[in-house]
Order: C-alpha cells, then structure tokens, then sequence
C-alpha cells in the first residue's frame, strides 16, 4: 500500500483494524511531510449565539436551550487585544470567529479594521470563520490581510442531514470555491462523534482531499446540555486518533489541527496526537467551552521534542 495514496477501500479496511499500528504509519507519515514542525492556533469567539442555523451539536443555535452566553459582534480594540495576548503566549495563527450563517457590511468592516491592525502589530498568520461568503467578502477579507478562511463541512454529505436542515450541504462548499478564488488558503474539516460513521468520516476525508483543503481540523463532539446531541456519548481515545491519523493518510500534504473537544475524549492520550499524524493544535479556550491552560500545551509541545512554527 502506498500509504500518501491511499484507496477509499484502503481507508475503509485500515480503519477496521483493532490495534494501534495505523497511528505508526501516519506518524511516519506527519514525519516525512511536516518533520517535527508544529503551529499553534488561538480563536476569538468575536460574536455568539443568536445563530439562525440548526444545527444539532451548537449551543449558538437559536434551536437550541443552552446557558451560552450570547452578544454582539465585538468591537474592533476588542479582538486587536485577544490577538495581542495570543501572540505573547507563543500562538502562530490567529482566528476571529463569528456566529450566523453570514455577516453584514458593517460586521465585516469591523472584522477588516481589526484584521489590519493585528497584521502590522504582531507576526501571527491571521484566519477568519465568518460563515458563508460571497466573493466580494472574500476579496475584502484578502485585501485586509486575512491569510485562511475556515468553513467547515462538520461531517459527510451523506450524514449532513441528520446534523443541519437550514441550509443545503453546496452552500457550505460554495463558500469554500469563493474562499479559493480570491486566493485565501481554506482551512476546512469536521466533528468527529455526530453518530456518524466510519464510512462517513472516510467519506468527508476524500471530499476534502478532492477539494484540495489546506489545512483540516478536526474537532471530537463534546455533547452540550440543550442541544440535540446533548446525549451523544464520547468517542473512545482510540477511535479519536485513528480519525487524525486517517486523515493523515488521505491528505498527506494538509495541515492536520486538532482543535475543540480533544480534553474530554483523549483525556491522558492527548500527548499523542501528534503521533497520530496532526502537525496543528488549537490553544486556549474554545467557542464555547474551555480549553486547556495555554502553557500547559506550550510545554507539552516542548516536552515531544516538537518546534512550534
């Protein structure tokens, strides 16, 4: 098996294994294509909750019962701040992060204000998560300079149905062709632990290799109570690095960023997803839970012998 070529098929019967030696190959992999280099990325959740969308894992959504805390888009000083305190903790990447399916003329010009500033007072490689887009948000995005776009697909065109009924699966990869064609990089991937399966995390994984994403984060459901999933149970530690690890091997050249919902479900395995083939990972707090203590990670990065870049 050429394993930075793999079959759907191949993907399929590896992910059946029971034991761990998928993680080796990956690892060797991530070794190959990204060495022993390593980036970091912190996220502002820059507006929350209010979210027109159902879909069924988001305490945003406005489907949903949850104690989210729910505002406005921040102002501008606001956002240059949290990026100034990410940027003195040692992140590589910053992301400002915004709830709804899309935002408005004077949203995004606050968004751009803040972006510029960010840029010419600090080296982080910016990244906005803004919802959908239309080509003209995107050029202005670009202008600012905002290096990557995040939209993610969250799982399977196959499954998406039992996860979002408020828009169709084409608008989401729409935003991601517009992203593309006004020259951002796209930062693309899903939730693991929906109740999808393996099938249909293999399936996500070769659409996105089709779409030629960048980077893939992938995230593990942490159920919220409230939601629609508030029920679903925990991946096994196991189960979750095999995910990394696959994706690894189907986008040998994609940046693989583990990002919300590692604490709960690899708990004492966190120190080994980068062996499984992630070369990324998200610090600090989430959209809407808590992360763990920045240094914490700094030190575990340092600990495995790894270089953040």
């Amino acid at each position: 098996m050429n394993q930075s070529n793999i079959t759907f098929e191949e993907a399929m019967a590896l992910s059946k294994l029971p034991d761990e030696s998928l993680l080796k190959r990956a690892n060797d992999l991530r070794n190959k294509t990204k060495q022993n280099k390593v980036f970091t990325c912190g996220i502002i959740n820059a507006k929350s909750g209010f979210c027109s969308q159902d879909c069924a894992f988001c305490a945003q959504s406005t489907h949903h019962a949850t104690d989210v805390q729910t505002y406005p888009l921040f102002e501008t000083q606001k956002i240059i701040e949290k990026a100034l305190a990410f940027a003195d903790s040692g992140a590589t990447h910053f992301s400002i992060v915004t709830s709804g399916f899309r935002l408005n003329s004077q949203e995004m010009a606050t968004v751009c204000r803040a972006v510029d500033a960010i840029k010419h007072n600090t080296h982080l490689i910016l990244c906005t998560s803004l919802g959908t887009l239309s080509l003209e948000m995107a050029h202005q995005l670009k202008q600012c300079g905002v290096t990557n776009y995040h939209h993610n697909l969250e799982t399977s065109r196959s499954f998406f149905d039992n996860i979002c009924t408020t828009h169709d699966y084409d608008d989401d990869i729409e935003t991601l062709h517009i992203a593309k064609a006004a020259g951002l990089r796209v930062c693309c991937g899903g939730i693991m632990g929906l109740g999808e399966s393996w099938k249909q995390r293999i399936e996500l994984a070769f659409l996105l290799k089709e779409l030629k994403v960048e980077a893939i984060p992938i995230n593990f459901l942490n159920p919220i109570p409230g939601t629609k999933l508030e029920k679903q149970p925990l991946l096994s530690p196991l189960t979750a690095l095999k995910c990394i690890a696959l994706y690894r091997l189907i986008s040998p050249e994609a940046d693989i960023v583990v990002c919300g919902g590692r604490e709960v479900t690899l708990q004492e395995h966190q120190r080994r997803l980068f062996f499984a083939g992630a070369n990324g990972l998200m610090i600090g707090n989430y959209l809407t839970t808590p992360g763990q203590k920045i240094d914490a990670d700094l030190s575990m990065i340092k600990e495995l012998g790894l270089h953040i870049q």
